[in-house]
């Protein structure tokens, strides 16, 4: 059996013991197995269906867990993982739509997808320097710079942002380390890094980094420009309020009211740059009602807009 077709099996089975609310027995299992064009007819054999239970566990760090109590039925003992914004959620959402579309291929001219660049062997050199914390070397070219710049990286965490990889990293060097004191962390852009080298240096990564605790306040990843946790207050009209309710802008976002035609939001995070562009490209949607200052910039943005249309 390929890789490709155990993959297919493992998410199969974690989607059903998870769809099954109260619990599922083996047998339950299987009579939903047989069913499906991969099974071939064919049950899942206990023996197997361990095998399967631990790998999932190994590859995933997904932990399917028996309720001996209730009629040896099987749970997701940490579905925890899977309610958040973890690599284990991002793997079998991934991994479960390649599925659905590998078994749809006649019609794979009428499902259209969005292209992520995949920065192959960047990432397998930066998640490699995490695992063994090494430093990394990397030229890096920031936007509207006319040469490549060294830097000796301490890799703390990777992050996926709007089709885009970022490395959350702290200059190894001391020099690098005076030029910003009071913010050791930089974020680098995978598609500006010219070159990526794996070092011989350890490091020992700060044992109080919480990665999903850095960035928990923030709406993307700009995450030290020294803008202050704030309650933001938005008011989406149209179509635009049920959007909102269906994929909020933040998890702290809450409904507080709504009118006619509109309903107001709030949300507690850093409002950066990269929010109040996110704000703007939604047009005359999404209006902010507080912080003030906030919303004169939002204006201020809107209003050197309209200059460009009228240079």
């Amino acid at each position: 059996m390929t890789m490709a077709t155990l993959f297919k099996e493992h998410i199969w089975l974690v989607n059903t013991i998870l769809q099954a609310k109260r619990g599922i027995s083996l047998a339950e299992i299987n009579q939903k197995w047989v069913e499906t064009d991969m099974s071939g007819g064919i049950k899942f054999s206990r023996s197997t269906f361990c095998r399967h239970k631990d790998a999932i566990q190994d590859i995933f760090g997904i932990f399917i867990e028996c309720d001996r109590k209730n009629g040896f039925k099987y749970y997701i003992g940490n579905e925890r993982v899977l309610r958040e914004d973890s690599i284990q959620t991002w793997m079998l959402s991934t991994l479960s739509v390649d599925n659905i579309i590998s078994e749809s291929l006649s019609l794979q001219e009428r499902i259209l997808l969005e292209s992520v660049p995949v920065e192959g062997e960047l990432l397998k050199t930066a998640i490699q320097a995490m695992k063994q914390n090494l430093c990394v070397k990397i030229f890096y070219k920031k936007y509207g710079d006319d040469t490549t710049k060294e830097h000796s990286i301490e890799p703390y965490c990777i992050k996926l942002f709007k089709k885009r990889w970022y490395m959350l990293g702290c200059p190894h060097s001391l020099t690098e380390r005076e030029e910003k004191p009071s913010c050791p962390f930089i974020m680098f852009s995978f598609d500006r890094i010219a070159s990526m080298e794996l070092t011989s240096t350890r490091f020992e990564i700060d044992p109080d980094f919480n990665a999903s605790e850095y960035f928990d306040k923030n709406y993307g990843v700009l995450v030290h420009d020294n803008t202050p946790v704030s309650k933001v207050v938005v008011r989406a009209y149209a179509q635009e309020r049920y959007y909102l309710r269906d994929l909020p802008l933040h998890k702290s976002q809450k409904e507080i009211g709504q009118g006619e035609g509109y309903v107001d939001f709030e949300l507690a995070l850093r409002p950066t740059r990269d929010f109040a562009n996110h704000i703007l490209s939604r047009g005359s949607l999404v209006k902010v009602l507080s912080p003030s200052w906030l919303a004169e910039q939002i204006q201020d943005m809107l209003i050197d807009a309209m200059r460009r249309y009228q240079e």
